[in-house]
């Protein structure tokens, strides 16, 4: 995946105030948008994107890599140390999306054994033996949504797989009976945004809970 080069930093912004040129991105962003892997040097960018809640609950993107207890005693900032020590440890754990100046989304992407919640899971339990990467969390800040932004993540973190030798992504929507729910209870994606990025279901472990893959090809490269 092609690194875009880093977005000027404004010190005052907020991830929730649209870039200077709002006025042209109306509707889907997807073309707007500078995508990046993880990397230490972004590590302000998470922090102001995710903003002092971890971006849910004091979650900082742990809640599949620990137990339920673990998380629960780390929630917070020791979340947010122990996220900071994924991204430090490398390789970049997911994707960050730009607006402009603003880092305004993020996708986490990993090998499926790196979360330990889906290893202990009956209803996301394997598949196959296929060795696969797992998209685990999507995070976009309120202004944005509904405009893109977590296809392109989604995109872009199957190209972050690819890069790293994966063969097969793999990813764990929300099927919503109603056809909608909270934004908090979406953070694993919706079915639509992973058909989007042309990800097929291949099993489904409860009425609302598909397994959605997307083939590779290549791996590396």
């Amino acid at each position: 995946m092609a690194r875009p080069g880093r977005p000027a930093r404004n010190p005052a912004a907020s991830p929730d105030e649209p870039p200077a040129d709002a006025g042209t991105l109306a509707g889907t962003l997807a073309g707007a948008l500078a995508i990046a892997p993880l990397t230490p040097d972004r590590w302000p960018d998470v922090e102001r994107l995710f903003g002092p809640r971890g971006a849910c609950g004091g979650c900082w993107c742990m809640a599949w890599r620990l137990s339920r207890a673990e998380w629960e005693r780390q929630k917070g900032e020791a979340n947010r140390a122990a996220f900071r020590r994924v991204v430090e440890g490398g390789p970049p754990p997911g994707v960050l999306a730009y607006a402009g100046q603003a880092p305004v989304g993020w996708c986490a992407v990993a090998p499926r054994d790196a979360y330990s919640h889906l290893e202990r899971s009956r209803v996301l339990r394997r598949v196959d033996a296929t060795p696969v990467w797992s998209v685990s969390c999507l995070f976009v800040a309120k202004p944005y949504r509904r405009r893109g932004v977590s296809v392109a993540l989604l995109r872009a973190a199957a190209e972050l797989a690819r890069a790293q030798g994966a063969v097969v992504v793999e990813g764990y929507p929300v099927d919503a009976a109603s056809g909608t729910m909270p934004d908090p209870f979406a953070w694993t994606g919706t079915v639509s945004a992973f058909r989007a990025a042309d990800f097929v279901e291949v099993a489904r472990g409860s009425p609302t809970r598909p397994i959605m893959r997307r083939l590779l090809s290549g791996g590396r490269g």
